[in-house]
């Protein structure tokens, strides 16, 4: 019997994960090729054959997803199967639309499918869209977990930008394995917080790999979600942030609404700065798609901070650029973050980066036109960590507000007075993360 010949769409996570668990054992199928989207320098790689088993000795090829139609052609693929998160309903079926016309089915697969099952009770933080606050959610999750006598640890979603087979299986024990494992700024705003507070952070490729780690060295696992997909590890108590300033956005983007419908527990946040009628909007697709979840609604209260001598004690009516989450103003599709609102807080004067940005900086201004008063911390190749400095050197300012969770004055030299915004999660109603987990673990 012919094998169905599949080609992955992906950005360099949950692809590879779908590949392990589904496809790379099964003489049925025959994975062509994976495509690549999102995000920048991870095309004309190759999925290495230490990860793709004995079925691929040569590896898989990794191809931009530009021009599909002509891969199906040229690859005589059978299936596609969609793997990316963080994009719209609209988006999934144009991309469905493009292989069918092609002659080619289309897939997705869902959670059963994908999911692995750990000997260990996990608790899931996904989200409806990329910055909606999931990762102090997981850290305050991991700080009740450590003050009730348990022994956490982060899996974190995958981010494999680099050298594949290095990445593996990956342990984040203490800063210094930041720096031995090469992370990128985006890699690094998600381990470093955990790290720094104390905590094991696992995360790469091979998931199944991954787990067992993680198994062997915690007694309660919390899956730490990327963008706004699904978990790969079966959760027992799934948690999704939903984002209070982006009220619509839980019925319109893949495959956020999936972890909406999911959810055992519903945090909405942001909903100090959120109007009247975006509250009400969330209530009433919380009440629509799951009415049996419980909800907390919270604040990310923010906090600026001098860092570094030379910086002084306050902004107040500085010029300064900002500096914020990349992935948040990106595909996120944020024009601003909390550095933003810091900044405006407490009265300083926010310059535009836009028309001093350098390189790669200059085409990531140029990709995503919504962005301009504030500078996304794009990281994912050294050339790109030049462009971002040169482009801090750049704009004309009296000081640089950071609000990425990174150090980044530890990768580029800023060479001005800086200062760091730290943000966490506050509930606002009688229902806390403390009594769920409790619960949970009673």
């Amino acid at each position: 019997m012919k094998a169905c010949r599949v080609i992955i769409m992906g950005a360099g996570g949950r692809d590879f994960h779908n590949f392990n668990v589904v496809f790379r054992d099964d003489p049925a199928c025959r994975v062509v090729a994976f495509t690549a989207a999102q995000i920048p320098f991870i095309g004309r790689r190759t999925y290495p054959s230490a990860l793709s088993g004995r079925l691929y000795p040569k590896g898989i090829p990794i191809l931009p997803e530009e021009g599909l139609t002509a891969l199906i052609d040229k690859l005589k693929a059978d299936t596609v199967v969609f793997a990316y998160s963080d994009v719209t309903h609209e988006h999934v079926m144009h991309m469905a639309s493009e292989a069918m016309a092609a002659g080619a089915d289309f897939r997705l697969l869902g959670p059963d499918s994908t999911m692995l099952k750990s000997r260990r009770p996990v608790i899931s933080v996904c989200a409806v869209r990329t910055g909606a606050g999931k990762s102090p959610v997981t850290r305050k999750l991991l700080e009740i977990l450590k003050g009730l006598g348990r022994r956490p640890a982060a899996i974190r979603h995958p981010m494999a930008y680099c050298d594949l087979e290095r990445q593996r299986a990956q342990r984040f024990a203490v800063m210094a394995d930041l720096d031995r494992q090469i992370c990128t700024i985006e890699e690094r705003e998600e381990y470093e917080p955990l790290v720094e507070a104390g905590f094991m952070v696992y995360a790469g490729v091979d998931y199944a790999e991954v787990l067992r780690m993680a198994e062997r060295e915690s007694d309660v696992i919390v899956w730490d979600g990327g963008n706004n997909d699904f978990p790969f590890i079966r959760p027992d108590l799934e948690i999704v942030v939903a984002d209070a300033l982006r009220p619509g956005h839980g019925t319109l983007y893949h495959p956020g609404e999936t972890n909406l419908r999911r959810a055992d527990v519903i945090v909405v946040n942001k909903v100090g700065k959120a109007s009247l009628d975006g509250l009400k909007a969330v209530r009433r697709m919380v009440r629509n798609l799951n009415p049996d979840a419980k909800v907390i609604p919270t604040e990310s209260p923010v906090k600026i901070v001098s860092a570094g001598p030379g910086s002084g004690s306050s902004i107040k009516g500085k010029k300064v650029l900002v500096v914020e989450d990349g992935p948040t103003l990106t595909h996120g599709g944020m024009g601003y973050g909390a550095g933003l609102v810091a900044a405006q807080q407490v009265g300083a004067i926010v310059v535009s980066p836009r028309p001093y940005a350098k390189g790669s900086i200059r085409e990531t201004f140029e990709k995503f036109p919504h962005l301009s008063d504030v500078l996304p911390a794009m990281g994912y190749s050294a050339a790109q960590l030049n462009d971002l400095e040169a482009t801090i050197k750049a704009v004309p300012c009296d000081a640089v507000v950071v609000a990425t969770p990174v150090d980044l004055s530890r990768l580029v030299n800023i060479g001005k007075p800086t200062f760091r915004v730290t943000y966490g999660i506050r509930e606002k109603g009688p229902l806390t993360l403390t009594a769920v987990v409790k619960e949970f673990l009673h």
